[in-house]
């Protein structure tokens, strides 16, 4: 290497790893106390729940989720309507900065439908998340009995 080249390798160095931690700090929400319950009987579909904490200072939009476990998983919301409990499809949740979004029974939660296997109380499936402008957030759910 020659005298210029050695200092120039030396500051790349150096900047690359000043700049490694600065994305390890990089803000993202988090995913916990999923759960998720199980029918009394056998059904096509089960309910999940959970809560997404957004400590970032600007919001994020999830727009679709996914798991290995089911063939296909969205986002819903119980709402009374008229005095009837109406269910309808969210297609997206933003969680604002420093807030958070509770998946709740009678109110937002997830639809996993089709299960790929028979699914157990004590089984953990993995949800992910899908955020606008790319990235995916990822969390545990636990199979729980039907009383939850």
């Amino acid at each position: 290497m020659n005298r210029i080249g050695a200092p120039l390798a030396f500051a790349s160095l150096l900047l690359a790893s000043v700049a490694l931690p600065a994305c390890a700090r990089e803000c993202a929400p988090v995913v916990s106390e999923g759960w998720v319950r199980m029918p009394p009987v056998a059904m096509p579909m089960l309910a999940g729940f959970g809560r997404i904490t957004n400590t970032c200072d600007t919001p994020v939009t999830i727009v679709g989720a996914r798991s290995d476990a089911f063939g296909e998983v969205t986002v819903h919301e119980t709402r009374i309507i008229e005095g009837v409990s109406r269910m309808r499809p969210v297609p997206t949740l933003r969680v604002d900065a420093k807030g958070e979004a509770v998946l709740q029974p009678g109110g937002l939660h997830l639809m996993l439908m089709q299960p790929k296997a028979t699914l157990a109380p004590g089984d953990r499936i993995r949800v992910e998340f899908e955020l606008e402008g790319g990235g995916v957030l990822a969390g545990d759910f636990e199979v729980r009995g039907p009383g939850g």
